[in-house]
């Protein structure tokens, strides 16, 4: 577990995005990164990845 750079994310929420300290403090470090852009999420699991997964890794019978 790598630790949490507290001043940086401080620095963004309440510097970059003005989110006011009672907002800053009720979001998790995660949903701050994805405010800021760091973790666009993963995409949603279209019919096509899903088919693409399968095949890479296909059910033993």
């Amino acid at each position: 577990m790598t630790a949490i750079d507290w001043p940086a994310l401080m620095r963004a929420g309440l510097g970059m995005l003005h989110l006011p300290p009672d907002q800053f403090w009720r979001l998790t470090p995660i949903e701050l990164r994805l405010m800021l852009g760091v973790d666009p999420g993963t995409p949603p699991l279209t019919r096509a990845r899903l088919e693409e997964l399968a095949a890479a890794f296909p059910d033993k019978s």
